[in-house]
């Protein structure tokens, strides 16, 4: 993998994308930025819904449980403001005159409200979409009922309603059991996926589902002897003759009025293979097997796949299951294609992209996001999966700039460089002296050991030394680990020496207990000290399919 700042990096518009990227920013910003005229395959979206409710990035615990601490990845309610009211007038402005008329119809039938604000939002970056999507491309915007019907007009107007494709609905879960507490309405258990594509002639592979038990039951209820396999029968007559079809077979004619589908040669052929079958009256038929069928072709009802779960789950709430997104990609995209999620959370788009053998190019506003895609990307992948992070600091001078815009952002990534997890998402002098918390192991079957982090972008003291041994023993942490942008001074320097060892049976040897690393030092991967393997952060699991490696390679 490759860091760049953002003046550094060779993906710029007009250029081929020569690199997997994971972008830091406001999606509409890069898109205008970096990202060349119908230069993308296929688009997939999971833009925060209007639901009214803050979505959490949680983190598992060294034991499997989810932490109690959690920190805001991203707030979607959306309120009409100053901003809004920008983007419509940006909108009014530069739009094409039939969006520019959609919008204002909306925003007069809907009103100034926060369903307006987000729809503005999300129109502003459409329009960016279908400018950098190819002309057989497609794009699958995943959304929920709560606006999906306004969307779909959005999608409508700027990609044209002739290029309305499917409604999909995905039963994303099951029954919901709540009337006792008063409901008074149906279950919510599906989402809708919108796909469009940008012109008539896109890209375009049939996907297909595996057969109900209740399809394979009634339709290949027969058993192979020799072989065990399931199996049914089909007709081998046709109502119109091709070629010298009227022959007898075994001492059977065709049904009245009918002729054999196939030649005698092919008849020859069937029986060698053993692929006919005789009724009690000696009339063949064909043998078809169940393993050899690809299945139902795919429908707009998608009720196979549950959400993620298991190993597989990362803790980010709105995270969509990697079959999912592997289906997408399957059907709408080929190999070495471009595939873009310009809103990728914790990256399944990217990492079903990685591992079908398509270029990708994520973004994602927060720098929570990007971690947690990075280390998804590394787990799953390892070495084979090279990609480059735009946006992100990569020298001493964007770190302080960072800091100087947002200091939560800034304390995020400074404890994504140590893949620690954030403590809290309370605001400064509310946290109780710990920002992030991360967790080893000595031994692989060791009890993991906790670590409690400090992240400093201001001035830096002793006494911050102090107050972070103090934390270390309140916690009951095995170690301190103080992150500064600043140089240490010689008394830090000391008063963290002073603070004594941790002691590692396993490694044989003593581990500063409080340690102080900057962010010149970390950038420079001068690490943190400290025994085996960093376990904080719920880990993907690895691709193992080695036809698969070779392809990404």
């Amino acid at each position: 993998m490759v860091e760049t700042t953002i003046k550094e990096s060779i993906t710029r518009a007009g250029q081929e994308f020569m690199k997997n990227t994971l972008y830091y920013g406001d999606n509409l910003d890069i898109l205008r930025e970096y990202v060349a005229d119908e230069s993308v395959d296929l688009i997939y979206l999971d833009p925060p819904f209007n639901s009214n409710r803050s979505y959490n990035v949680l983190f598992k615990e060294s034991n499997g449980t989810s932490a109690e601490s959690q920190i805001t990845a991203f707030d979607d309610s959306w309120h009409w403001n100053a901003s809004a009211e920008e983007t419509l007038r940006e909108i009014e402005m530069t739009a094409a005159p039939h969006v520019v008329e959609m919008m204002d119809a909306i925003v007069g039938f809907v009103g100034r409200n926060d369903m307006t604000a987000y729809l503005v939002m999300m129109t502003l970056r459409l329009i960016e979409l279908h400018r950098v999507l190819k002309d057989t491309g497609s794009i699958y915007l995943h959304c929920d009922p709560t606006a999906s019907h306004y969307l779909k007009i959005v999608m409508d107007t700027v990609f044209g309603k002739e290029n309305f494709r499917t409604e999909i609905v995905w039963k994303r879960t099951s029954a919901h059991s709540d009337a006792k507490q008063g409901r008074r309405q149906h279950g919510r258990v599906h989402d809708i996926i919108l796909f469009y594509s940008k012109e008539q002639f896109y890209t375009w592979n049939t996907v297909y589902s595996d057969y109900d038990d209740d399809y394979i039951e009634s339709n290949y209820g027969k058993i192979e002897d020799t072989t065990g396999r399931y199996y049914k029968t089909t007709d081998l007559t046709a109502a119109k003759p091709g070629g010298e079809t009227s022959y007898e077979w075994k001492g059977v004619l065709p049904y009245k009025g009918r002729y054999w589908a196939y030649s005698k040669e092919n008849m020859q052929e069937f029986e060698r293979k053993g692929l006919l079958y005789y009724t009690s009256s000696g009339m063949p038929r064909l043998k078809q097997y169940l393993d050899e069928m690809p299945g139902i072709p795919l429908q707009d009802l998608w009720t196979d796949i549950t959400p993620a779960g298991g190993n597989e789950r990362l803790g980010y709430p709105t995270q969509k299951p990697l079959s999912l997104l592997e289906r997408i990609i399957e059907a709408s995209s080929n190999p070495g294609d471009v595939v873009l999620d310009p809103f990728c959370g914790c990256g399944t788009a990217v990492a079903a992209a990685q591992k079908l053998g398509r270029k990708w190019l994520g973004i994602d506003i927060t720098h929570l996001s990007i971690a947690l895609m990075r280390q998804r990307l590394d787990d799953m992948f390892g070495d084979t999966c090279k990609y480059e992070v735009v946006g992100q600091p990569a020298d001493l001078a964007s770190a302080e700039h960072l800091a100087r815009v947002d200091r939560h952002q800034f304390e995020w990534w400074a404890l994504s460089l140590i893949k620690a997890q954030p403590a809290n998402n309370q605001k400064k002098g509310a946290d109780q002296g710990i920002d992030g918390v991360l967790y080893f192991r000595d031994t692989a079957r060791g009890s993991a050991k906790k670590v409690v982090v400090q992240v400093k972008s201001g001035h830096v003291q002793a006494a911050y030394i102090r107050d972070l041994a103090h934390v270390v023993d309140r916690e009951k942490a095995v170690m301190g680990f103080f992150i500064t942008l600043e140089r240490p001074s010689k008394p830090m320097d000391v008063e963290a020496l002073g603070e004594g060892y941790y002691h590692s049976d396993a490694w044989g040897r003593d581990y500063q207990k409080v340690q102080i690393r900057t962010i010149e030092q970390l950038l420079g991967e001068e690490w943190f000290d400290y025994p085996q393997a960093n376990v904080t952060l719920a880990q993907a699991e690895r691709v193992k399919d080695e036809a698969q490696q070779d392809r990404l390679l």
